[in-house]
């Protein structure tokens, strides 16, 4: 692993050390880092499915076993892999700042199990379900023991993941959370997102207009990169542990 030390503005640390709340926002490229494919890009899934086929309620009505076989395989994918660096120093973050928030665009859950403990998920999360019909919930556990499509136990239903297919709107109560916490942010990280996708792309936009520290990171050049305040072309699993091993070092030097 590359251990140079990245070049970061000294201002920033200045900002960290008097922050009061410090936000994430984070997209497929940091679960791609632990080996979770990507949707988009070159060699995003979507280049090879199509996505109303896999990831909307029409594509569900219309083949429930296919679209149902397609989540237990992303499941059988998140389940083989771990939280990568760039999860764990969101993580240890919350020992060293005051508040710190992670918004995330990915289902995977794999923020919680890295350590963090206040996660925002804008489009779900892939390991809860529930019937379509009365809106009874099931955890992952009930899931994995049924074959075929699961159906409720109430209602005779179909059970689907809590996820946010296309055509679907945010959940607005997670949403609403996420635009008051970047709103609030001092400092906000957009980690491995494309920016392409409305309404969390926005977000980064939110913070900048409330003054926050924007800071990109992402190899390759976004959108966001037009408003940030530093750009950091590097994967998030290398970025952020630099960004925290450098900012205890300028606290240790600042405070001798």
């Amino acid at each position: 692993m590359d251990t140079t030390p990245l070049d970061l503005d000294p201002y920033l640390f200045e900002i960290l050390s008097q922050a009061n709340h410090i936000v994430a926002l984070t997209g497929a490229g940091v679960s791609a880092e632990s080996g979770i494919p990507t949707f988009r890009g070159e060699e995003g899934i979507w280049k090879k499915l199509k996505p109303q086929e896999l990831a909307s309620m029409k594509g569900f009505l219309k083949n429930p076993d296919r679209v149902t076989e397609w989540y237990q395989h992303r499941r059988d994918i998140i389940d083989k892999v771990k939280p990568n660096p760039g999860h764990i120093a969101l993580a240890e973050m919350e020992k060293e700042f005051r508040n710190v928030t992670v918004i995330t665009q990915n289902v995977d859950g794999l923020h919680q199990q890295a350590g963090s403990s206040n996660v925002i998920e804008l489009h779900g999360n892939i390991y809860r379900n529930y019937c379509i019909d009365c809106g009874k919930r099931y955890d992952y556990g009930q899931m994995k023991k049924s074959e075929g499509v699961p159906v409720c136990d109430e209602c005779g239903g179909y059970i689907r993941p809590d996820v946010v297919w296309f055509g679907e709107s945010l959940p607005m109560a997670a949403f609403n959370e996420a635009e008051r916490s970047a709103a609030a942010a001092d400092v906000m990280f957009s980690v491995g997102t494309s920016a392409e996708v409305y309404p969390a792309a926005g977000l980064p936009r939110t913070a900048k207009a409330h003054n926050a520290y924007l800071v990109e990171i992402n190899p390759q050049h976004t959108d966001i990169s037009l408003i940030a305040d530093d750009s950091i072309r590097k994967p998030s699993g290398e970025a952020l542990p630099k960004i925290l091993k450098q900012y205890l070092e300028w606290k240790k030097t600042s405070t001798d």
